[in-house]
């Protein structure tokens, strides 16, 4: 998980692992200008800004944050301030002043200095791409306009695939679910422009304001390509959608892994969805397989149906919109701004921001292994990676003895359980063996350059087709703020990002860190045993480890917190989706009772001196809520509840506070206060 979390975007062809958790207070940061300067003596770590009129008990969130939310102003180019996922804000400065610096040096010819400054650099020449403004796309919609049948258009389909523009199919590879030793292909459902299949039926204000900014977004960007029908055009696309997402599974149920999983023959699929054309599909992939993983078999049933039901006009209209889209963040201003008249809608956002920190962004996510040495090297203390590993073979251990203590679960799924925890691969900091890029890139081609990124994504992760996972890849650049445990490979990471202060320091008190990177890391193994990870073994099968009686308690555990969270609110009156969230809450939960284990193993949480006023118990809690101090605007909170599996900050705070009674104790929370409740109703899994 992650305070960000990251989850499977088919579009990026990346591997699909539970959600991230990256976070860490803006407002405390205070970033060393080079990893030299970093501070080597004990400090005092003062939680400022409490509000004693709000009690611990009603409300434990805004007990530490509410006068920082209070004072707290979201940039007119941002969707929110602190912690989270917005501490990649400011660590976005961080990189800033690599790209400045090798963006204006001379380089040899293919080191990751030139590769990045001259990326970055082409990408800054704003008045270059202005002056060619549609003509980059132009190749693409003529091929489109070339199209005579529906071979040929699946052939563009899968031929663009290979240039990072997916429309729709959306393969990717990973391990196999039933045969974790091997990656095989799988296919998922894909197709839609909103953020959500429910936002195609969706009939609220709300959600038809955004229905109608989509349209107009497409009508423009066929405006901006020269076609004079484009209000009809858009039309045309958002049908063509709102079919499509019919036949899509809800995010709810594509939890259930099992029922995602569908290993096919392609000869069978070739038979019976003869308009997709599977083997000629796979043949213009490059993909030498006999059998796929079809995730969502209802969606390419639906696709090969419509297929020959639609006009091939009008999917040539449908193709057009999405080759648009796929591009109009590196084409000429006009398409960047249609998009972001969108986007705000969604987000609240009213401002784009500086073009430096698009661009730090767009490095990062097209070359960020690259970037991310340069940033290690610069920027990360080598005692951080050290010092984490400890903390993580601690909590590894904590957790062992937590699973042996527990009342509702067997001996014979205890030993299962225990081996699966000690066959998780630790990773921290930056991988062994660096991603490198084979690419060529000039700094006044960023069109060029950005499809030229993509393509060599898709043959690097083609290249692991039919091979055993490479279990020294990293899926997320080490300096992104964020964390994650991949079922697939029992993996857990922890990037150089998120091992700085105030999230992770070096030199602030146990209690400090045990609160802050202890809850992450707790947080991150207990995803392991969530109601997703527990499908998967100790070696990333998908196979039934649990005796039937122990995993018939789980579940109705796990519903426990399904039925607790759908009662929080944001908003409001917009209810958390439970069965959405049950993962990150259950991780939420175990994070903070392991972290809490542990740290009353150290000198500090066994002694009961005051620091700054407080007890050890009382800092290790302040620092939990501190790390989710994030304000979000409301129309990005509002799309937030309705698409992501982690919980507002809020209530990653307050919900698994109300479950664990060493809170109760620390703060003297007393029946009769909002989110006290009886100590039988406190919901434990792990």
């Amino acid at each position: 998980m992650l305070i960000f979390e990251k989850t499977y975007h088919p579009q990026m062809n990346k591997l699909a692992f539970l959600p991230l958790l990256a976070f860490l207070a803006v407002s405390c940061r205070n970033e060393p200008s080079n990893k030299n300067d970093l501070q080597t003596e004990d400090k005092t770590v003062v939680f400022e800004g409490i509000s004693e009129g709000i009690k611990p008990g009603d409300n434990f969130f805004d007990h530490v944050n509410k006068t920082w939310y209070d004072e707290a102003v979201i940039a007119e180019d941002q969707v929110g301030v602190g912690s989270y996922r917005f501490l990649n804000i400011p660590q976005q400065e961080l990189l800033q002043n690599i790209l400045d610096e090798v963006s204006r040096g001379n380089h040899a010819e293919g080191s990751i200095e030139q590769q990045v400054g001259d990326f970055y650099a082409s990408g800054m020449d704003t008045i270059g791409i202005d002056l060619r403004g549609v003509t980059p796309i132009l190749p693409i919609l003529k091929r489109i306009d070339a199209i005579t049948d529906i071979p040929m258009m699946m052939e563009f389909v899968a031929e663009q695939i290979k240039s990072g523009d997916y429309s729709l199919i959306a393969p990717y590879i990973s391990p196999d679910q039933k045969n974790s030793a091997i990656n095989i292909l799988h296919f998922t459902q894909t197709g839609l422009g909103l953020p959500d299949r429910d936002y195609y039926f969706g009939d609220d204000p709300s959600v038809k304001k955004i229905q109608e900014a989509y349209k107009t977004y497409l009508a423009t960007v066929f405006e901006l390509v020269g076609d004079a029908s484009a209000k009809q055009q858009a039309n045309t696309v958002y049908a063509i959608e709102r079919k499509l997402a019919q036949s899509h599974k809800t995010r709810v149920e594509r939890r259930v892994v099992k029922e995602n999983y569908h290993k096919l023959p392609v000869a069978e699929l070739d038979k019976t969805q003869s308009n997709i054309g599977w083997k000629t599909m796979l043949k213009n992939l490059g993909a030498d397989v006999d059998s796929v993983d079809v995730g969502q078999p209802v969606y390419y049933e639906t696709l090969n149906s419509m297929l020959t039901s639609i006009p091939l006009m009008d999917w040539k209209v449908f193709l057009k919109a999405n080759s648009i889209g796929s591009h109009d963040n590196i084409l000429s201003t006009p398409f960047q701004n249609a998009a972001f008249e969108y986007s705000k809608v969604l987000s609240g956002q009213s401002q784009q921001q500086p073009r430096k920190l698009q661009m730090t962004r767009k490095v990062d996510q097209q070359i960020g292994f690259a970037l991310g040495q340069l940033y290690v090297k610069r920027y990360f203390n080598e005692d951080a990676k050290k010092r984490a590993l400890d903390l993580v073979n601690n909590f590894q251990k904590t957790l062992e003895k937590r699973i042996g203590q527990l009342d509702w679960m067997s001996d014979s799924t205890k030993l299962k359980a225990k081996d699966k925890l000690y066959a998780i691969n630790k990773k921290i900091g930056y991988p062994d063996v660096w991603r490198t890029y084979d690419v060529e890139i000039d700094r006044e081609k960023f069109f060029e350059n950005v499809v030229a990124l993509r393509q060599d994504e898709y043959q690097y992760e083609l290249a692991d087709l039919n091979k055993a996972p490479n279990r020294d890849q990293w899926h997320t650049t080490p300096s992104t703020v964020t964390a994650y445990y991949n079922p697939s490979l029992n993996e857990i990471v922890f990037p150089a990002g998120i091992l700085q202060a105030p999230y992770f320091d070096l030199y602030a008190d146990d209690a400090v860190n045990y609160g802050g990177i202890g809850m992450v890391i707790g947080h991150e193994f207990t995803h392991a045993f969530d109601d997703q990870g527990a499908q998967y073994d100790k070696n990333g099968n998908v196979s039934n480890w649990w005796t039937e009686d122990d995993y018939t308690k789980f579940k109705a555990k796990t519903q426990q917190i399904v039925d607790q969270y759908s009662d929080f609110t944001v908003l409001d009156s917009v209810h958390l989706k439970g069965a959405l969230t049950v993962g990150e809450n259950t991780a939420d939960n175990g994070g903070i009772a392991i972290a809490y284990d542990a740290f009353k193993m150290t000198e500090q949480g066994r002694d009961t001196t005051k620091i700054g006023g407080f007890t050890p118990d009382q800092r290790f809690f302040l620092s939990i809520a501190r790390i989710w101090r994030v304000k979000m605007r409301d129309e990005f909170l509002r799309n937030y509840v309705a698409t992501d599996p982690h919980s507002p900050p809020m209530w990653r705070v307050n919900g698994p506070l109300m479950n664990f009674t060493p809170f109760y104790e620390a703060f003297d929370v007393k029946n009769g206060e909002n989110n006290f409740k009886p100590e039988s109703e406190r919901i434990k899994i792990w």
